[in-house]
């Protein structure tokens, strides 16, 4: 039994390469746990092995030890540098990258060249009219190189596993590859298919007289080769994209920040340098270095990153700002409160992995299945040979038939089962604009029930825009004009409106800002302001009753009202608001159609989210408001503790956590690259109801992955005991293995024929 440590005092994640399965993470797993000390999990998904121990009894090199001696390789994160290199230095990054880099090019390579041999070997053995002289030592030089160096990874797999006492996908592909091209070996150098002149003839029983020792397989041994190297090429592509949505967390943090000295001075230096208690200096337009409390200075910061508010916060001195927020108005002194790891920023990185590491590995049905089917098909193998010697046939037909159950139990149709009908799901949907990064996605399209959905951006634009001006005509005019000059995201609402109403908008004279209240000038000979109401009662003036009305009302539903006074006088309201997407309402329809329980999650206040929720056909019941980033993740996990298999759309980096930690992440193409990277599927037109078409692509992919390994066991299981009675030819074997494999080819390419809507 291992010693688990109650209050470990240290932590690493070490990535792990070699794994092909579940299985091998399972055996890491029962390895490092079997150390004093040690609490370990090791996830197949991330690649990943999270340790914690204690160094007392355990040394990092044991645990790379302990890995290497399960089969499989393990290394140390770089070590850190800086305030923010622990996140920097995480092993998904870095040396890793270029390690997942390295890989996923030595598999394509492997690939090619096995795939550029193996084709004239095919041609040769399965066209008898190109067969020339000695055309089978051509074969076997071309196919040798394909089954020893292109096979290698599943016969080096296949190697740990039987150390180990168990089976996988590695072992039937390397048992299956290895049988044909050591039968064919047999028959070249010792029967009688090495002579010159011999022709392949086809035969659909074995015959007891030998003549079967004139038939080579080294077409099927190649060709699965390649068909194998082809899905585990795939599969490692998009396997190399785990750790991007951190890698896009951490660009989004300033490289160097504007450090204010005792003296008043500034000096630009790497954010590296920052320290707590630093004084820094924000200007408009620019990223606030780190979390922190401004000391001089007022501005509207868009927190949209962390919060997903639509809107831009005022901040005065005493108020709190975070890392990585925009400054969209003034200048802003900040001192510095947190920095690297400790920031908002820095957590949301961390929930992002943590979420990403906490996700159950996939078990393929394939892999769990062949765990108990290779050693059945070896025991069959090798008692055929058995029973047929010993009821007197001849060696050659004894081995021709054992040869026969090995081939047809060659897993061909299992490894295209996954990977054709991905490929060709995921290839209709890039042209319906559907991401799917992976068969991993599929497994929780199936079950999902309750579909979270993020307002801002989602379903919403995202943008502020005016929806409508209550008051004098000339309203728009004069606010337009004044706002014109202003960069604020409400200002810029009101002057596109304007811009694209009006031909022209009049110059403006003696115009001032009034920070965190509004703007005032001389448009056309009139005293004009545009601001909050606390700007027009600073000049004694008060909204008439119809006004103040509209403005509740405006403000009830979560939009902004913006008063514009000229002349002395209050004369008009300009409603600004996020506005609801066209075809958002449409989209929860579909959602509901399949089954789907939609709930409205945001950052925004209770009164907003309910307006939208309404406006869209989302129940109130079904509305969470006011919510923070780390309390959107824990929303999902509250959800899947009830047993709701939970679904998330979102399109901001304040959303990563949440897509990470769903069953299934939606990511609105139209938003952040983090967003996109921490989820699932993509839906890059940024149209809501293309969530409903993900989710039924996906289910219509894994429906047909299901068949087609429904139909590759089934082949299996119906052609052994032919094969065992000696009614097979190997040849024959061979041909249905293909027919296998192209049945399950052809039943993915149905795939193609999906429609959207």
């Amino acid at each position: 039994m291992s010693t688990t440590p109650t209050t470990p005092s240290h932590h690493v994640e070490l990535p792990i390469s070699g794994m092909t399965c579940a299985s091998c993470a399972n055996r890491i797993e029962r390895k490092l746990n079997k150390l004093d000390g040690v609490a370990a999990t090791v996830n197949y998904a991330t690649e990943k092995a999270t340790v914690d121990y204690d160094p007392a009894t355990v040394a990092p090199q044991d645990l790379l030890d302990t890995v290497a001696a399960a089969g499989y390789k393990a290394r140390l994160p770089p070590a850190p540098r800086g305030p923010a290199a622990d996140l920097r230095s995480s092993p998904r990054h870095g040396a890793a990258e270029d390690a997942e880099l390295d890989e996923t090019v030595e598999l394509r390579n492997r690939l090619l060249i096995s795939a550029v041999l193996a084709l004239p070997v095919l041609l040769l053995s399965m066209i008898p009219a190109l067969q020339f002289d000695d055309w089978q030592w051509a074969a076997l030089t071309l196919a040798s190189p394909v089954v020893v160096w292109g096979a290698w990874p599943f016969h080096r797999a296949a190697w740990v596993n039987l150390k180990h006492g168990a089976a996988t996908m590695d072992t039937l592909v390397s048992v299956g590859v290895l049988a044909a091209w050591l039968w064919s070996l047999y028959a070249l150098f010792i029967g009688e298919a090495g002579m010159t002149g011999m022709r392949m003839t086809f035969q659909l029983l074995p015959s007891s007289s030998g003549d079967s020792a004139e038939h080579i397989y080294l077409e099927t041994a190649a060709v699965v080769t390649v068909f194998i190297l082809a899905g585990r090429y795939f599969e490692a592509r998009a396997k190399r994209r785990a750790g991007a949505a951190l890698r896009a967390l951490l660009e989004l943090g300033a490289k160097d920040v504007a450090l204010l000295g005792d003296d008043g001075v500034e000096r630009r230096v790497p954010i590296e340098q920052l320290a707590p208690g630093d004084r820094f200096v924000v200007r408009p337009g620019e990223k606030v270095a780190t979390d922190g409390v401004v000391e001089d200075g007022s501005s509207a910061v868009d927190q949209a990153l962390l919060t997903g508010e639509s809107v831009p916060v005022e901040k005065r001195p005493g108020d709190e700002v975070a890392g990585a927020t925009v400054n969209a108005g003034g200048r802003l002194v900040v001192r510095a409160t947190r920095v690297g790891a400790d920031t908002a920023l820095a957590q949301i990185a961390r929930l992002v992995s943590d979420a990403q590491s906490g996700k159950a590995p996939v078990q393929r049905l394939a892999d769990r299945i062949s765990g108990v089917f290779v050693p059945i098909v070896i025991a069959l193998s090798v008692a055929t040979l058995g029973f047929w010697l010993g009821a007197g046939e001849s060696a050659t037909f004894a081995f021709t038939a054992a040869v026969a159950v090995l081939i047809i139990a060659c897993p061909c149709a299992l490894g295209l089962a996954t990977p054709t009908a991905l490929l060709v799901g995921t290839g209709r949907g890039v042209q319906l604009g559907l991401l799917i990064k992976g068969p991993q996605v599929l497994e929780s399209t199936r079950t999902v029930d309750t579909i979270v959905l993020d307002k801002t951006g989602t379903v919403t634009s995202g943008r502020m825009s005016l929806v409508e001006v209550i008051g004098e005509p000339d309203a728009l005019l004069i606010a337009g004009a004044l706002e014109d000059a202003s960069e604020h995201p409400i200002a810029q609402a009101i002057v596109t409106a304007a811009r694209e109403q009006l031909d022209a908008l009049p110059p403006v004279e003696s115009f001032a800002n009034r920070e965190g209240l509004g703007v005032e000038g001389v448009v056309d000979g009139h005293a004009a302001l545009v601001g909050r109401p606390a700007l027009m009662r600073e000049w004694s003036l008060t909204l008439p009753p119809e006004l103040e009305r509209a403005r509740e009302a405006a403000e009830a539903q979560g939009r902004t009202a913006v008063v514009a006074a000229w002349d002395g006088e209050v004369r008009a309201l300009l409603v600004v608001a996020d506005t609801v997407k066209p075809t958002s309402a449409a989209a929860i329809a579909r959602l509901k159609a399949l089954g789907l329980r939609p709930l409205l999650l945001t950052g925004d206040n209770a009164a907003t989210a309910a307006a939208v929720a309404a406006e869209v056909g989302i129940a109130r019941d079904d509305v969470i408001a006011e919510v923070l980033p780390s309390d959107k993740a824990s929303v999902v996990r509250r959800l899947q503790a009830q047993g709701r298999v939970v679904a998330m759309v979102g399109d901001g980096v304040n959303d990563a956590p949440a897509l990470a930690q769903a069953d299934l992440g939606l990511a609105i193409g139209t938003g952040t690259d983090v967003a996109i990277e921490a989820s699932d599927l993509t839906l890059v037109s940024g149209d809501l109801r293309a969530a409903a078409d993900a989710i039924r692509l996906s289910r219509a992919t894994l429906r047909t992955i299901k068949q087609n390994l429904a139909w590759a066991f089934g082949y299996n299981v119906a052609a052994l005991p032919l094969a065992a009675a000696g009614l097979l030819n190997p040849l024959v074997a061979g041909a249905a293995m293909a027919l296998s494999s192209v049945s399950v080819v052809a039943n993915a390419l149905r795939l193609r024929r999906f429609r959207a809507g």
